[in-house]
Order: C-alpha cells, then structure tokens, then sequence
C-alpha cells in the first residue's frame, strides 16, 4: 500500500497499479529497460495488473518476464472496459498508468491517473484525462517507488 497526504487533495490509499501494456511498459510487444526491474519494486507495495489487447501478439513473453497474468481486453470498446475494471477494484485505491486513446477513460477514472509520453506516441485525451504527464515509464515507477515525489505535483 502507499499512503499519501496531498495538501489541498486529501489522503490516500493506493492499493493497485493497473497498467496498460503496448505502448505504455512496451514498445513493438517488448517490455523497455528498466521496467520489469521497477515494476518488481513497486509489487512490494501495488498489486500489479496489467491490461492489453496483445496488439503485437507477444503478452505471454511479457507475462512470463513479469511473473503476472495479464487481463485480456476484447476489441471494440477497450476504453470502456479498461476503466469498468478500474471501477471494479474500486477506482479510490487505483493508480493507472497509460499512453493511449482507450487509456483515457481508465487514467480518469482512477484515484490517480498518470499518463506517459511513450515512443509510440501518446493520445491527446489520455494527456487531458490524467493527473500527472511524465516524460517516460520509468520516471512514472520511479515516482511510484518514491511516492513524496507525487505530493509536489498533486498538491493545491
């Protein structure tokens, strides 16, 4: 769990990382450096879940690199679905992490939606519906493994 006290937003209680996968942890269905060392850090606080459409057909190599199971998202629709499964682990305990157009529901939805800009280019409305922009995935697990870092951007 990670306990944050942001002035002027209130407390929270983050309890899960809900991620999507191709274009915001990987690039062309391969994890980017750093990640998988960094995601195994942040599962010492967040459970980790994972959300794909497995664009580039490479999910079961990413799962077993990462040691989870990653949701399958049907096509058609994924925005809607991706954000239903935030809501369903109850949206006040999630931290989101996404890049692309059916992020955005998901990034808007969750307690804290964080939004990469990604090598394969990052959504206009996953940036508008996000908390927090950063400039690639690993500085936003970075921030997740020093969660102060957070209050100085979040606060009011």
């Amino acid at each position: 769990m990670i306990i944050l006290n942001v002035p002027g937003r209130g407390a929270f209680q983050f309890e899960h990382l809900v991620s999507d996968v191709n274009g915001t942890l990987a690039v062309d269905g391969a994890l980017l450096p750093g990640v998988a060392e960094r995601l195994k850090a942040v599962q010492e606080h967040l459970t980790l879940h994972l959300l794909t459409a497995d664009t580039h057909g490479k999910q079961a190599i990413i799962d077993q690199q990462l040691g989870v199971t990653a949701v399958r998202v049907k096509g058609g629709g994924e925005a809607g679905q991706k954000a239903e499964f935030v809501r369903n682990l109850g949206a006040e305990k999630v931290i989101a992490l996404g890049q692309g157009a059916n992020d955005a529901l998901m990034l808007r939805e969750a307690a804290l939606g964080i939004c990469v800009l990604s090598p394969e280019g990052t959504a206009v409305e996953a940036l508008l519906a996000a908390d927090i922009v950063v400039p690639d995935v690993t500085t936003a697990l970075d921030l997740l493994l020093n969660p102060t870092r957070l209050v100085a951007s979040l606060r009011r």
